[in-house]
Protein backbone atom coordinates (compact mmCIF):
# COMPACT_ATOMS: atom_id res chain seq x y z
CA UNK A 1 0.00 0.00 0.00
CA UNK A 2 1.11 3.46 -1.17
CA UNK A 3 2.60 5.96 1.36
CA UNK A 4 -0.90 7.96 1.17
CA UNK A 5 -3.61 5.30 0.91
CA UNK A 6 -1.83 3.73 4.04
CA UNK A 7 -1.77 7.12 6.12
CA UNK A 8 -5.31 8.22 5.09
CA UNK A 9 -7.20 5.55 5.06
CA UNK A 10 -10.52 4.88 7.33
CA UNK A 11 -9.55 0.90 8.51
CA UNK A 12 -13.31 -0.80 8.67
CA UNK A 13 -14.76 -0.26 12.09
CA UNK A 14 -11.87 1.78 13.40
CA UNK A 15 -13.44 5.37 15.00
CA UNK A 16 -12.57 8.61 13.45
CA UNK A 17 -12.46 11.82 15.33
CA UNK A 18 -11.69 14.47 12.58
CA UNK A 19 -10.37 17.18 15.24
CA UNK A 20 -7.39 14.76 15.68
CA UNK A 21 -6.40 15.05 11.84
CA UNK A 22 -4.80 18.02 10.88
CA UNK A 23 -6.62 19.18 7.84
CA UNK A 24 -3.36 21.38 6.66
CA UNK A 25 -0.54 18.21 6.66
CA UNK A 26 1.22 18.23 3.28
CA UNK A 27 2.63 14.90 3.48
CA UNK A 28 6.54 16.37 3.95
CA UNK A 29 5.81 18.26 0.54
CA UNK A 30 7.93 21.21 0.95
CA UNK A 31 4.99 23.28 -1.76
CA UNK A 32 3.34 23.34 -4.58
CA UNK A 33 6.25 23.40 -7.13
CA UNK A 34 8.07 20.37 -4.84
CA UNK A 35 4.61 18.05 -5.95
CA UNK A 36 4.20 19.06 -9.14
CA UNK A 37 6.62 16.23 -10.88
CA UNK A 38 4.67 13.46 -8.65
CA UNK A 39 1.32 14.77 -9.79
CA UNK A 40 2.04 14.89 -13.31
CA UNK A 41 3.85 11.24 -13.54
CA UNK A 42 0.52 10.00 -11.54
CA UNK A 43 -1.79 12.01 -14.21
CA UNK A 44 -0.01 9.67 -16.74
CA UNK A 45 -0.21 6.90 -15.52
CA UNK A 46 -4.17 7.61 -14.94
CA UNK A 47 -4.25 8.08 -18.72
CA UNK A 48 -2.96 5.13 -19.15
CA UNK A 49 -4.53 2.72 -16.93
CA UNK A 50 -8.04 4.46 -17.48
CA UNK A 51 -7.12 3.92 -21.35
CA UNK A 52 -7.00 0.03 -20.60
CA UNK A 53 -9.70 -0.07 -18.56
CA UNK A 54 -12.18 1.50 -21.54
CA UNK A 55 -9.96 -1.50 -23.96
CA UNK A 56 -10.63 -3.84 -21.32
CA UNK A 57 -14.41 -3.49 -20.30
CA UNK A 58 -14.16 -6.04 -17.36
CA UNK A 59 -14.72 -4.17 -14.11
CA UNK A 60 -15.68 -0.17 -13.46
CA UNK A 61 -14.03 1.90 -11.12
CA UNK A 62 -16.32 4.27 -8.76
CA UNK A 63 -15.11 6.95 -6.85
CA UNK A 64 -16.73 9.50 -4.62
CA UNK A 65 -15.92 12.84 -3.64
CA UNK A 66 -17.50 14.46 -0.45
CA UNK A 67 -16.95 17.38 1.60
CA UNK A 68 -18.30 20.06 3.54
CA UNK A 69 -18.48 23.66 1.36
CA UNK A 70 -15.57 24.79 0.27
CA UNK A 71 -13.47 21.93 0.64
CA UNK A 72 -12.27 21.61 -3.08
CA UNK A 73 -14.12 18.44 -4.49
CA UNK A 74 -14.66 20.45 -7.91
CA UNK A 75 -11.21 21.47 -8.58
CA UNK A 76 -9.49 17.82 -7.37
CA UNK A 77 -11.72 16.49 -9.73
CA UNK A 78 -10.58 18.68 -12.85
CA UNK A 79 -7.23 18.19 -12.14
CA UNK A 80 -7.18 14.80 -11.22
CA UNK A 81 -9.43 13.70 -14.12
CA UNK A 82 -7.58 16.20 -16.61
CA UNK A 83 -5.98 13.59 -18.55
CA UNK A 84 -8.43 11.03 -19.21
CA UNK A 85 -10.67 10.18 -22.20
CA UNK A 86 -13.92 11.46 -21.73
CA UNK A 87 -15.10 8.52 -23.94
CA UNK A 88 -14.28 6.42 -21.01
CA UNK A 89 -15.43 8.61 -17.81
CA UNK A 90 -18.47 10.04 -16.56
CA UNK A 91 -19.37 12.33 -13.30
CA UNK A 92 -22.34 12.63 -11.43
CA UNK A 93 -23.54 15.67 -8.65
CA UNK A 94 -26.12 14.43 -5.88
CA UNK A 95 -27.81 18.18 -4.78
CA UNK A 96 -31.17 18.64 -3.67
CA UNK A 97 -33.98 15.80 -4.39
CA UNK A 98 -36.64 15.93 -7.18
CA UNK A 99 -40.12 15.92 -6.37
CA UNK A 100 -39.86 12.33 -8.27
CA UNK A 101 -36.48 11.45 -6.87
CA UNK A 102 -38.65 11.74 -3.24
CA UNK A 103 -41.50 9.50 -4.01
CA UNK A 104 -38.68 6.40 -4.63
CA UNK A 105 -35.97 5.19 -2.43
CA UNK A 106 -32.89 6.95 -1.62
CA UNK A 107 -30.38 5.07 -3.74
CA UNK A 108 -32.99 5.13 -6.98
CA UNK A 109 -31.53 8.22 -8.38
CA UNK A 110 -28.03 6.79 -7.73
CA UNK A 111 -28.10 3.43 -9.30
CA UNK A 112 -28.43 4.68 -13.08
CA UNK A 113 -25.26 6.70 -12.62
CA UNK A 114 -22.70 4.31 -11.16
CA UNK A 115 -20.33 2.85 -13.95
CA UNK A 116 -20.44 0.27 -16.76
CA UNK A 117 -17.73 -2.21 -16.95
CA UNK A 118 -14.94 -0.55 -18.57
CA UNK A 119 -15.79 3.23 -17.43
CA UNK A 120 -14.63 5.23 -14.28
CA UNK A 121 -17.78 7.46 -12.87
CA UNK A 122 -17.35 10.28 -10.75
CA UNK A 123 -19.53 11.06 -8.10
CA UNK A 124 -19.76 14.89 -6.67
CA UNK A 125 -21.33 14.36 -3.69
CA UNK A 126 -23.10 10.81 -3.40
CA UNK A 127 -25.77 8.83 -1.82
CA UNK A 128 -23.93 9.88 1.53
CA UNK A 129 -26.02 13.06 1.11
CA UNK A 130 -28.92 10.79 3.03
CA UNK A 131 -27.47 10.29 5.66
CA UNK A 132 -25.46 13.92 6.31
CA UNK A 133 -27.84 16.84 5.29
CA UNK A 134 -31.30 14.65 5.66
CA UNK A 135 -29.68 13.92 9.56
CA UNK A 136 -28.09 17.46 10.02
CA UNK A 137 -31.13 19.33 9.01
CA UNK A 138 -33.88 17.03 10.59
CA UNK A 139 -35.35 16.58 6.97
CA UNK A 140 -36.16 12.48 7.96
CA UNK A 141 -36.32 11.36 11.51
CA UNK A 142 -34.00 9.17 12.60
CA UNK A 143 -35.26 6.01 12.20
CA UNK A 144 -35.64 6.88 8.40
CA UNK A 145 -31.84 7.39 7.97
CA UNK A 146 -30.23 5.49 10.91
CA UNK A 147 -31.22 1.81 8.73
CA UNK A 148 -29.17 3.55 5.58
CA UNK A 149 -25.62 3.01 6.59
CA UNK A 150 -26.09 -0.56 6.16
CA UNK A 151 -28.05 -0.41 2.45
CA UNK A 152 -25.31 1.66 1.60
CA UNK A 153 -23.06 -1.43 2.54
CA UNK A 154 -25.12 -3.52 0.86
CA UNK A 155 -25.33 -1.24 -2.45
CA UNK A 156 -21.93 -0.93 -2.82
CA UNK A 157 -20.94 -4.63 -2.05
CA UNK A 158 -23.26 -5.37 -4.79
CA UNK A 159 -21.55 -2.81 -6.94
CA UNK A 160 -18.25 -5.12 -6.25
CA UNK A 161 -19.64 -8.80 -6.71
CA UNK A 162 -22.48 -8.38 -9.41
CA UNK A 163 -20.47 -5.71 -11.74
CA UNK A 164 -16.53 -6.09 -10.48
CA UNK A 165 -16.41 -2.12 -9.49
CA UNK A 166 -14.25 -1.16 -7.58
CA UNK A 167 -15.24 2.13 -5.06
CA UNK A 168 -12.92 4.27 -3.64
CA UNK A 169 -14.33 7.00 -1.68
CA UNK A 170 -12.45 10.39 -0.77
CA UNK A 171 -13.42 13.09 2.53
CA UNK A 172 -11.70 16.35 1.67
CA UNK A 173 -11.45 17.73 5.17
CA UNK A 174 -10.59 21.40 5.57
CA UNK A 175 -10.22 23.04 8.39
CA UNK A 176 -13.43 26.00 9.54
CA UNK A 177 -10.84 29.05 9.09
CA UNK A 178 -9.31 27.51 5.92
CA UNK A 179 -13.27 27.33 4.59
CA UNK A 180 -13.74 30.70 5.39
CA UNK A 181 -10.97 31.95 3.60
CA UNK A 182 -11.97 30.18 0.23
CA UNK A 183 -15.45 31.83 1.16
CA UNK A 184 -13.70 35.02 1.05
CA UNK A 185 -11.80 34.70 -1.95
CA UNK A 186 -14.74 33.83 -3.56
CA UNK A 187 -15.92 37.10 -2.90
CA UNK A 188 -12.73 38.69 -4.02
CA UNK A 189 -12.77 36.87 -7.69
CA UNK A 190 -14.84 38.14 -10.36
CA UNK A 191 -14.29 34.57 -12.00
CA UNK A 192 -15.84 32.99 -8.93
CA UNK A 193 -18.41 35.08 -7.55
CA UNK A 194 -21.16 32.79 -9.24
CA UNK A 195 -20.01 30.43 -6.32
CA UNK A 196 -20.74 32.78 -3.40
CA UNK A 197 -23.99 31.50 -1.60
CA UNK A 198 -25.27 33.14 1.71
CA UNK A 199 -26.71 29.46 2.58
CA UNK A 200 -23.09 28.49 2.52
CA UNK A 201 -22.39 30.88 5.44
CA UNK A 202 -25.41 29.89 6.94
CA UNK A 203 -24.00 26.32 7.04
CA UNK A 204 -21.35 26.98 8.80
CA UNK A 205 -23.72 27.62 12.01
CA UNK A 206 -24.17 23.34 12.05
CA UNK A 207 -20.37 22.54 11.59
CA UNK A 208 -20.03 20.79 14.61
CA UNK A 209 -23.24 18.62 13.57
CA UNK A 210 -21.82 17.82 10.17
CA UNK A 211 -18.35 16.98 11.61
CA UNK A 212 -20.75 14.26 13.82
CA UNK A 213 -22.39 12.80 11.23
CA UNK A 214 -19.28 12.48 8.75
CA UNK A 215 -17.60 10.43 12.00
CA UNK A 216 -20.40 8.14 11.87
CA UNK A 217 -19.92 7.84 7.78
CA UNK A 218 -16.35 7.27 8.13
CA UNK A 219 -16.58 4.85 10.81
CA UNK A 220 -19.96 3.03 9.68
CA UNK A 221 -19.02 2.91 6.15
CA UNK A 222 -15.45 2.08 5.32
CA UNK A 223 -15.16 -1.25 4.23
CA UNK A 224 -12.77 -3.50 2.67
CA UNK A 225 -14.62 -3.19 -1.05
CA UNK A 226 -15.17 0.25 -0.25
CA UNK A 227 -12.72 2.20 1.39
CA UNK A 228 -13.40 5.92 2.80
CA UNK A 229 -9.65 8.06 2.68
CA UNK A 230 -9.98 11.60 4.61
CA UNK A 231 -7.89 13.59 2.65
CA UNK A 232 -6.23 17.20 4.45
CA UNK A 233 -7.93 19.51 2.21
CA UNK A 234 -6.45 23.02 3.25
CA UNK A 235 -3.61 22.92 0.55
CA UNK A 236 -5.71 22.37 -2.53
CA UNK A 237 -1.98 21.17 -4.08
CA UNK A 238 -1.74 18.53 -1.59
CA UNK A 239 -5.22 17.47 -1.53
CA UNK A 240 -5.27 16.85 -5.64
CA UNK A 241 -1.68 14.86 -5.00
CA UNK A 242 -2.74 12.61 -2.32
CA UNK A 243 -5.70 11.55 -4.53
CA UNK A 244 -4.31 10.93 -7.56
CA UNK A 245 -1.38 8.68 -6.53
CA UNK A 246 -4.56 6.70 -4.26
CA UNK A 247 -6.53 6.84 -7.68
CA UNK A 248 -3.58 5.54 -9.57
CA UNK A 249 -2.54 2.91 -6.93
CA UNK A 250 -6.04 1.77 -6.94
CA UNK A 251 -6.36 1.84 -10.64
CA UNK A 252 -2.74 -0.39 -10.75
CA UNK A 253 -3.99 -2.85 -7.90
CA UNK A 254 -7.22 -4.11 -10.37
CA UNK A 255 -4.65 -5.62 -12.56
CA UNK A 256 -6.31 -4.45 -15.77
CA UNK A 257 -5.07 -6.60 -19.11
CA UNK A 258 -5.44 -5.59 -22.55
CA UNK A 259 -8.13 -7.33 -24.25
CA UNK A 260 -6.66 -10.24 -27.26
CA UNK A 261 -7.42 -9.45 -30.41
CA UNK A 262 -10.11 -11.33 -32.18
CA UNK A 263 -9.02 -10.92 -35.27
CA UNK A 264 -6.50 -12.69 -37.30
CA UNK A 265 -3.19 -10.42 -37.30
CA UNK A 266 -1.07 -12.13 -39.04
CA UNK A 267 -3.65 -12.89 -42.26
CA UNK A 268 -5.29 -9.43 -41.67
CA UNK A 269 -1.69 -8.10 -42.90
CA UNK A 270 -1.43 -10.90 -45.54
CA UNK A 271 -4.66 -9.04 -46.98
CA UNK A 272 -4.88 -5.92 -46.65
CA UNK A 273 -1.10 -4.48 -45.95
CA UNK A 274 1.14 -6.79 -47.97
CA UNK A 275 1.06 -4.46 -51.12
CA UNK A 276 2.37 -1.38 -48.76
CA UNK A 277 4.81 -3.48 -46.83
CA UNK A 278 6.02 -4.77 -50.44
CA UNK A 279 6.35 -0.88 -51.54
CA UNK A 280 8.46 0.09 -48.49
CA UNK A 281 11.14 -2.88 -48.99
CA UNK A 282 11.54 -2.04 -52.43
CA UNK A 283 11.86 1.80 -51.23
CA UNK A 284 14.41 0.42 -48.90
Amino acid sequence: MGKYRERFIVEPGSKVCLKDRDASEHGGQASHEQATAELSDALAHIDDLQYRLYAERRQALLIVFQGLDAAGKDGTIRHVMSGVDPQGCKTAAFRQPTDEELRHDFLWRVHPHVPGRGEIAIFNRSHYEDVLVVRVHGLVPKKVWKPRYELINDFERTLNVENQTTIVKFFLHVSKSEQLSRFLRRLDDPKRNWKVSEADYREREYWDAYVEAYEDVLRKTSTEGAPWFVIPADHKWFCRLAVSQIVRETLEDMDIRMPQPTADLSEIRRKYHSEIVGHEEEAR
